[in-house]
This record gives structure tokens, sequence and C-alpha cells, in this order.
């Protein structure tokens, strides 16, 4: 049979003191770029900052440089997305962002549907949908996005520490929460928007790290069983990532063709999104090697306890 992957044996875990020292550069990365979003100094989206939102189409083509040049005038700060595959042709989101009061987001939404109008006088633009989203209630989701992270979080030591043991839990919770926060780190020093998109993608590569670190972990277990009395732990966490290699870089290869194709081909409102989907299956499959049983061989080494 073709494999991609040839059978291995690489010593992951000789090098994890290099992947630690790595690894703590993104964590502490991640961590800036998380204090920066917990206090507003981040480039918040709409969704957390507050603003307003105006959907809708021109009867008429325009280029979306065209709209942006009419726009900046007034609103340097707005983002504009072409909606490509929306039910009618010209159709666009233009979105402003931080107006200090709900009565400064009225009058945002009235200024820009008026220098719409003006600057395209012979071509009508049709209102599809509009928001308003306050300061307050921007602050509110961006709570409750950190709950959702955390809780996730909770879960997945829960989760693991059932179908293992609890230093299981806590190493695969370690690998998870540094996905999540190498992701944001890469996103804060890019500059890029952070949105209710990106809180989605983080969850999503949250499962994914979980799941090929199960399949690290399931593995371990197994050879446990089976050369116990034959060698050391250490080995047979380094046999049992080798075993899983092709299985793991096989999945990681396919998820990126997807996201990949979304990247590329899914349009603006979408690129954030599958960029961090990007960055998150690249950072969950280093995790699964490098960080979530490197922990592992790191606690055994001190406490000694087999899987169950």
């Amino acid at each position: 049979m073709f494999r991609i992957i040839p059978e291995t044996n690489i010593n992951f875990i000789g090098v994890r003191k290099i992947a630690f020292v790595f690894s703590l550069a993104l964590i502490v990365l991640g961590a800036v770029g998380f204090t920066m979003i917990l206090t507003g100094n981040a480039n918040m989206g709409i969704d957390f900052a507050g603003g307003v939102m105006l959907k809708g189409y021109f009867s008429e083509p325009v280029q979306i440089d065209d709209l942006r040049n009419a726009i900046s005038s007034q609103f340097p700060d707005a983002q504009i997305t072409n909606l490509s595959g929306f039910e009618v042709e010209n159709a666009f989101i233009i979105k402003t962002k931080q107006p200090e009061t709900e009565e400064e987001s009225r009058a945002q939404l009235q200024g820009l549907e008026k220098l719409i109008a003006d600057k395209f006088a012979n071509n009508t633009f049709t209102q599809v949908e509009t928001h308003q989203i306050g300061p307050a209630v921007g602050e509110t989701l961006r709570d409750d996005a950190r709950k959702a992270i955390l809780l996730s979080l909770f879960g997945i030591i829960v989760y693991i520490w059932i179908r293992f043991d609890f230093r299981s839990g806590i190493a695969a919770t370690i690998a998870t929460f540094h996905d999540v926060l190498a992701v944001i780190g890469i996103f804060w020093i890019l500059g890029l928007e952070f949105d209710l998109l990106i809180v989605t993608a983080l969850l999503t590569l949250a499962g994914y790290s979980l799941t090929d670190t199960v399949v690290v972990f399931d593995r371990i277990r197994e050879n446990l069983k089976k050369f116990r009395s034959k060698g050391e732990f250490t080995s047979c966490v380094n046999n049992s990532i080798n075993e899983v290699l092709a299985r793991t870089f096989n999945t990681s290869i396919t998820v990126l063709f997807v996201v990949g194709t979304l990247y590329f081909f899914g349009g603006d409102v979408l690129r954030n999104f599958s960029l961090a989907l990007i960055l998150g299956v690249i950072v969950g499959t280093y995790s699964s090697i490098f960080v979530a049983s490197p922990i592992v061989v790191e606690w055994e080494a001190r406490r000694p306890k087999r899987f169950k």
C-alpha cells in the first residue's frame, strides 16, 4: 500500500525542551494578544467594539475600490465586503466601528446612507439589513466569547480525565490552550480583526486539536498494555507518535486543502475565519506531538503512573 509518510523512527520526545521554549514564546505572544482583546486595544470587529452595519445592493455594477474611496473620506475606518454569491448582484456589507453612544450610532448610520446616496446618485442603493451595536452590547459579546472558550477548555479536562486520566486531561487542555493562544497572538501581531467568526474558528480548532491529541493518547495507552514490561515510558510514547504520524499528517493535509480553498475562494467574509483554521490545524498538529505528549512524559518522569 502506498503511504505518503513512510514508517518513521523520529525522536520527537528528545527535542521536547526545544519545543517547550518555542511553545512558551507562542503562549506569551497569545497572552499579550488576549490581554489586548480584553482591554479593547486589539483590532476588534463590530461585534465586540460596537458600531453600525449596512447591507444592501446597487442597481448597477460598482467596483469595491470606488465604493471604498467614496466612503473613506467621511468614514476612514469603514470595512467593506463584496458579497459574492449573494441573492442579487452588486451586494455589499459596510461596517463602521466604535461610536461612543447609541445616538451616535444612529447618526453614523444615517450619515453613511446619505453619503452613499450622494456619491452614487445615479445608481440606486437598496438596503437589505442594518444593525446598530452599542459599546455595552459589544462588551457583553466579548465577555460571552471569553466564557465560551474557557468553558470548552474545562470540558476538555473532564472528557480526557474520564477517557484516560487526570494528567492526560491537563496535558490535553494545556495543548489546546496553547493552540488557541497561538492563533490569537498571530492574529494580534498581524493586526487582523477579531469578531464572532474568529471565536467560532477558535472553538473549532480546539475540537480539532483535542481529536488529534486523543488519537496519540489512545495509541500510547494501547502500547503501554503491550510493552509495559519491556520498554520505558518515554520510548513507548515516542513509538506511539511515530505510529500515528502518517494518520496525523494525512488528516491535517486533508483539512488544510478544505480550509485553504475557503481562504482563496471563499471571499472576504470568510478569509480571516479560514486563516484562523489554517493556523489552528498547523499549530494543533504540532501541539499533539510536541506539547501534549511531552508534558505527560515529564509528569511521568517525576511521578510515575501508567495509563489505566
